[in-house]
């Protein structure tokens, strides 16, 4: 078994793709710097933003969900919640808060990564089991054709499953140290081996997912803090699982190859730095509303919903949203279509 195998990581293959990724997102990074000490207002519109959709995104994943309106109400603690996904919602919310605020001081031990599945189950009732290993045998399964559930992966027992945390904590800590691997290499290992051992009987995959946030911000990588890089995977959700299965294959024997799992990650954070790029431009330049809403939908094709303007016009108000769709429809460029929930609108060439 691998546990993040330090003696391995030098034999690892980094293909032309891995390499423009990683070239990519370096070179992103020096802008974020740039970034950071220019457009700090601008900047912290997105961070609520993209709180609440990371919020969201990890937990629906899951099949954890509740209403839009209920969401930003708990996101922005102005509700309590009603059932347990709104209480799990919840507890998703308090652990990326505390990420957020306090990476710096959140070394990666066992008990801290404990700590942390322990703040996410907190609002749950009767949920024991929040911030302690499992102590049953778990299963990652499938659904085939025919609706009959299969075993995708077996992870590792209740009684491996300590040991092997506490040594891949320790040879990721190692290689960091090292030197040796690139960062951006090292976090999508940890991360697929975390899951490899699915150390908790429930969360285990959003425990990956704020993990993923810790580790990178405390590699100097904060693109997460402005854009979901939960809402990222959730919007392509079966190339995750692709992804992890195929880098799962022979991990009992230590045949695995982890670089499909590391392509997908690198590809998640270079998209969320070229969002970024693209929200910052919008926000930061002298338009009026309209011309904003306006070139906000320049980029985007097929089907548009208020939800991705907004998303985009972090700066602007609903209300100025909806202005600005309203003369682009009275203007003749946008149509409207469905309605309600469905309501969605298309350009007109």
């Amino acid at each position: 078994m691998r546990y993040f195998n330090y003696s391995k990581l030098n034999e690892l293959k980094l293909d032309t793709k891995i390499v423009n990724l990683l070239t990519s997102i370096y070179e992103a990074k020096g802008r974020q710097n740039f970034y950071l000490s220019t457009k700090p207002q601008e900047l912290d519109r997105l961070v609520e933003i993209a709180k609440i959709q990371s919020t969201e995104a990890s937990n629906a994943i899951e099949g954890i969900r509740t209403t839009n309106t209920r969401l930003k109400q708990l996101a922005l603690d102005k509700t309590t919640p009603k059932n347990r996904d709104e209480e799990e919602i919840l507890g998703y919310r308090d652990a990326l808060n505390t990420i957020h605020e306090s990476f710096k001081y959140i070394p990666l031990t066992p008990n801290y990564i404990l700590q942390l599945h322990k703040i996410m189950f907190q609002h749950v009732q009767n949920a024991t089991f929040g911030g302690k290993f499992k102590d049953t045998q778990n299963y990652i399964q499938g659904i085939d054709q025919n609706g009959n559930a299969y075993t995708i992966f077996l992870p590792l027992s209740p009684y491996e499953t300590k040991p092997a945390i506490e040594n891949l904590c320790e040879n990721y800590t190692k290689a960091l140290e090292d030197g040796k691997v690139d960062p951006l290499i090292l976090i999508p290992i940890f991360i697929h081996d975390f899951l490899c051992i699915h150390p908790f009987r429930d969360g285990n995959g959003r425990m990956s997912r704020l993990l993923t946030t810790l580790l990178l911000y405390q590699a100097g990588f904060f693109v997460g803090k402005y854009i979901s890089l939960e809402a990222k995977i959730a919007n392509i959700k079966e190339y995750y699982y692709d992804s992890l299965e195929q880098s799962q294959s022979g991990w009992h024997d230590a045949k695995d190859d982890p670089t499909p799992f590391i392509k997908f990650i690198l590809s998640i954070i270079d998209m969320a730095y070229r969002d970024l790029e693209k929200r910052l431009e919008l926000v930061s330049t002298k338009l009026s509303a309209n011309e904003i809403v306006a070139k906000a939908i320049e980029r985007k094709i097929g089907k548009i919903r208020k939800s991705d303007i907004v998303e985009l016009c972090p700066s602007l108000s609903i209300s100025a949203i909806e202005k600005g769709i309203a003369k682009l429809m009275k203007e003749g460029k946008l149509t409207k279509e469905g309605s309600g929930r469905n309501t969605f609108y298309l350009k007109k060439d």
